[in-house]
């Protein structure tokens, strides 16, 4: 390491036109852009072109006529390999972290993608136009800039602490075995209830002990009334008077709407079927799960008057066609809420309402 100290401090030292360069010995083949702009000489672009360069020759009229992709693609007697022409959505979807996932439904390329909507149901444009504006007028509640909400009392009871074992217990219940409901939200333009789906449920008791085929007539009513495929269910309870036994007897069919069929199906159920039925209150005000969804019951002479199968009536039996309960599920988290928004769908209420 002494050694070579001196002879690099020594390379420093001497001049640079003694210190050898690195450069080849031989002329350098490069081009500048800049030397033609110096020499003052500015050629045609086209000049520099080759004469046997394809930039400069005319295609003939012949291949341009002949260039027909569609045409090609046709005369294959083969269809090209999918995996590397043509894009296929994944069937399944794997997860976040796998790599391939399938795209949204909104999506062209994905195979649940449905085109439209092309128009808007009617209870829809109502919904939008109207009913909207008013639920939010009705149950907005101003709060302005520096309000301070009241700090609310717990809503489970702490234990007094009187006892050792009452140490890392649960919370207790309301007092006067009242439930503990849904928090209710402030209604803002973010939050307006709506309709989110409909379950059309028809139990059948006589499929128990009269044979499949008041499943069947049932299922075909449910599905025309509804235009979606219903589904079967075995009972989970027994009923001894009926002769049925939990697991063992199909006796029941369901039907869930969404989107426009549900929408649908509410215009028929306000403009068609209601009208007709005769001293007809409307629903109770006291049915409800306390989470803004409300059932009600149609008896089969209401289920006869639906469009569907009023039409063909003679195509189901005599006596054969259902009655069937209908859960309106709504995006409320109160019965009240849920009784404003279906009381502007047209649905009306009587008796004393319960929240």
């Amino acid at each position: 390491m002494a050694v070579r100290e001196p002879t690099r401090y020594l390379a420093r030292a001497l001049p640079r036109a003694l210190v050898p360069s690195r450069s080849p010995l031989w002329p350098s083949l490069r081009r500048n852009a800049s030397d033609q702009a110096t020499s003052g000489s500015s050629p045609d672009p086209l000049d520099e072109l080759e004469s046997a360069s394809s930039l400069g020759a005319s295609v003939p009229e012949e291949v341009v006529k002949s260039y027909d992709p569609i045409a090609r693609a046709r005369s294959r007697k083969t269809q090209l390999p999918r995996s590397r022409y043509q894009y296929r959505s994944p069937k399944y979807d794997r997860g976040p972290l796998h790599p391939h996932r399938p795209p949204p439904p909104s999506d062209p390329h994905s195979r649940l993608f449905v085109p439209g909507p092309f128009t808007l149901p009617r209870v829809q444009q109502t919904y939008d136009s109207t009913i909207a504006q008013d639920i939010l007028t009705l149950c907005y509640v101003h709060r302005p800039p520096g309000f301070e909400e009241p700090p609310r009392p717990p809503r489970l009871r702490p234990w007094d602490g009187s006892s050792p074992y009452h140490k890392n217990r649960p919370l207790r219940g309301p007092r006067g075995g009242d439930v503990l409901r849904l928090l209710r939200k402030p209604i803002t333009f973010r939050n307006i209830p709506k309709l989110e789906r409909i379950t059309i449920h028809s139990y059948v008791k006589q499929a128990a002990t009269e044979g499949s085929h008041w499943l069947h007539v049932a299922g075909m009513a449910v599905q025309a009334i509804s235009n979606v495929r219903v589904q079967t269910f075995k009972s989970k309870s027994s009923v001894a008077p009926w002769g049925i036994a939990p697991g063992r007897d199909t006796v029941a069919v369901k039907a869930e709407l969404r989107g426009e069929d549900m929408l649908h199906f509410v215009g028929k159920l306000v403009d068609v079927v209601m009208p007709k039925i005769k001293e007809w209150k409307g629903i109770k005000g006291s049915s409800g799960d306390s989470s803004g969804n409300i059932t009600f019951g149609l008896d089969p002479e209401a289920v006869a008057m639906f469009p569907e199968i009023e039409v063909n009536y003679d195509m189901y039996p005599s006596g054969m066609i259902p009655g069937c309960h209908i859960t309106l599920h709504t995006s409320a988290t109160t019965d009240k809420d849920a009784r404003l928004l279906l009381s502007a769908l047209g649905i009306p209420f009587y008796g004393k309402f319960v929240n």
